[in-house]
């Protein structure tokens, strides 16, 4: 594979889970499911720090692995969008405390898509499906919109911490 835009995006999804285990602890203690009064501006869903992993961690094995599975074994496959807050509210993100368990589960997850994307034929990155919200897609732009999808939840997590921050100006 001597694709640049290949290459630097399969590294870029291959640091996300310690980018995202970090930023994650940047989160004082105390703030794991902290909300701001409100979600104006935030360029993720809105959902606490806690939330975003378990979010990142869900899309990954029942968004993203269903994706990719299903573009590369079937002709032109019509593949869901997720709808984030019902997936959340269905798996109880609001009394779900193991955020070290999701971050784990996570990491296995995305060396599993890591591996599966490292492993394919040049011509499987344009086999062709539809994703519904975004339209015609291959496997490389579904890759590429993972990654995007991970700087969201990045961006996500320092506007929160940038929110903890306005809040509660004095150190923590």
């Amino acid at each position: 594979m001597n694709d640049a835009s290949i290459d630097t995006t399969l590294q870029a999804l291959a640091a996300f889970p310690a980018q995202l285990a970090a930023h994650y602890a940047a989160v004082p203690a105390g703030f794991a499911r902290w909300a701001p009064p409100s979600w104006d501006g935030v360029p993720s869903e809105r959902f606490t720090a806690l939330e975003q992993v378990l979010h990142v961690r869900d899309i990954e094995i029942d968004g993203y692995h269903v994706r990719f599975r299903r573009t590369l074994h079937e002709p032109r496959p019509v593949l869901a969008d997720i709808d984030s807050y019902a997936l959340a509210a269905e798996r109880g993100y609001a009394g779900d405390d193991d955020v070290q368990g999701a971050l784990v589960e996570f990491r296995v997850a995305r060396t599993h898509t890591i591996e599966l994307l490292s492993a394919l034929h040049p011509d499987d990155w344009a086999r062709p499906a539809e994703f519904e919200g975004y339209g015609p897609v291959t496997v490389r732009g579904l890759m590429h919109y993972l990654c995007s999808h991970d700087q969201q939840h990045l961006a996500g997590l320092q506007w929160l911490l940038g929110q903890i921050a306005a809040a509660h100006p004095r150190p923590l």
